[in-house]
């Protein structure tokens, strides 16, 4: 299964590099997702911040997080596919690179959408779940 498959729709949630610590929070508790694209303007990808990112900037900076911003905790080194990348090779770049979070982007590297862990278990499970079933139906018939 194509990555386009699974985007077809998915809006992708962004925060500007200089928003605050508090206003990253808020957003993610808002939108429902476990990170945003860090972006100016919605198009150009800067980094990405997850609530991973927010937990470890805790630890000695706890009285420093209020003064904090997206940009200072963010991951600027940005893992990326293509929306015709396969969901096995997200599985295995996920995997590889403990992520969580994959930002798609269009051939001049604007974005497009973000694919989750989770959406890419999802369709893994039912192309398993596909497979098995005309393995069934097969035998059976």
């Amino acid at each position: 299964m194509k990555i386009n498959q699974l985007i077809s729709g998915k809006r992708v949630e962004t925060i500007s590099p200089s928003a605050s610590i508090h206003d990253l929070v808020n957003a993610l508790n808002v939108h429902h997702v476990g990170a945003l694209v860090v972006s100016p303007d919605g198009r150009r990808i800067e980094g990405i911040v997850s609530e991973r990112d927010v937990v470890r900037a805790m630890p000695g900076k706890l009285d420093q997080l209020v003064n904090m911003h997206v940009r200072d905790i963010m991951t600027v080194d940005v893992v990326t596919c293509e929306s015709d990348a396969t969901v096995a090779e997200l599985m295995i770049v996920m995997t590889e690179r403990r992520i969580r979070h994959i930002p798609v982007v269009a051939g001049d590297g604007t974005l497009v959408s973000i694919v989750s862990i989770g959406d890419v278990i999802k369709a893994h499970v039912s192309d398993l779940d596909e497979e098995r079933t005309a393995l069934r139906n097969y035998v059976s018939s």
